[in-house]
């Protein structure tokens, strides 16, 4: 059970979204939470210090807002990332349940209700989530999912979210605000520019069982001019992989994290992920060591040896065709 101390209204539903230069398609979220079938709603929208007409779009909706009965609230601030952004939102969080959906995708009209009406029927669950599914906004055309469904009976989802065996698909997932609060008791999850999503889950997914609710509630509007699917440099992104190397080792802290075999399981997440982006960019030294992390780890696999014996055996022909 929740140890926090902190009273939230019964019944309320908390909705934090990030936004950022959303001006063309924040009505998505915002007409899919109007729609919603459930009556206690406040949404709470966090701007982070758009250039374009994000904010005039988001004042636009206000009296919508007040004529379903939702409470809606603007926040703003400079310009960081998404995580800063949602620290922002988390401040005036007042539901006893809490979503937090991207700002260019769709709850469906139930999704809520749902949701909320599945944790009242569990009263020992404190979290459950909901399918995803793929979406052109512009044609309407299904997409491919882009992460992992896997088991859908498995309850315990810290490892398979960080080893990504299944969705971290933000606006799936419904938490109770009181558990969340005990965790993040300063309302203020690590900031950093890779999302918002592993500091929001994996700490309470290490605490708490989350079973799926087995229908597609959340829509997630594929993009290809959205911030997260921007092609990166080769700086931006081998910084990127660092900056989730550094929010892994915070979140292992906020779990105290520091059983042997724990430990292990990370340090072989990392090396992967190292052997992956130094094979991309040609540093093999750099994915040798990769390896050798993995192996003396355990965590070499049968399939990973065929991948490094056929990337590094081509590197090396490459290498003697061009002194040739």
């Amino acid at each position: 059970m929740c140890t926090g101390n902190i009273k939230f209204t019964e019944g309320k539903v908390s909705i934090v979204t990030p936004v950022f230069n959303g001006e063309n398609h924040l009505f998505r979220i915002l007409e899919s939470v109007l729609r919603q079938t459930y009556p206690q709603i406040e949404m709470i929208l966090s701007d982070d210090g758009s250039t374009d007409g994000t904010i005039r779009a988001a004042q636009e909706y206000r009296a919508k807002f007040a004529a379903r009965g939702y409470d809606y609230r603007i926040v703003q601030g400079s310009h960081k990332n998404a995580s800063a952004a949602i620290n922002r939102g988390l401040k005036y969080v007042t539901g006893e349940y809490l979503i937090w959906p991207d700002s260019d995708d769709l709850l469906e009209p139930e999704s809520v209700e749902k949701r909320v009406k599945f944790l009242e029927r569990n009263p020992d669950y404190q979290c459950v989530r909901s399918l995803p599914y793929y979406v052109d906004p512009e044609t309407g055309e299904s997409k491919n999912a882009e992460e992992q469904i896997g088991s859908l009976t498995e309850e315990s989802l810290f490892w398979n979210i960080l080893e990504f065996k299944t969705f971290v698909c933000c606006g799936c997932y419904m938490i109770k605000s009181e558990c969340f609060f005990s965790i993040y008791q300063k309302r203020h999850i690590p900031e950093y520019p890779v999302g918002q999503n592993f500091q929001m889950l994996l700490p309470y997914m290490f605490r708490y069982k989350c079973p799926t609710i087995q229908e597609q509630l959340y829509g997630v509007c594929v993009r290809e001019d959205s911030h997260s699917r921007r092609k990166l440099t080769r700086a931006e992104e081998e910084k990127k992989y660092l900056d989730y190397e550094n929010l892994i080792d915070d979140i292992a802290e906020i779990c105290d994290i520091h059983d042997k075999e724990s430990k292990r399981r990370i340090t072989c997440w990392k090396a992967k992920r190292r052997y992956v982006i130094s094979v991309k960019y040609g540093c093999m030294w750099r994915a040798v060591c990769a390896l050798w992390l993995l192996f003396i780890n355990r965590g070499f696999t049968k399939e990973l040896l065929k991948d490094s014996l056929w990337r590094i055996g081509y590197r090396i022909l490459n290498m003697q065709r061009r002194k040739g």
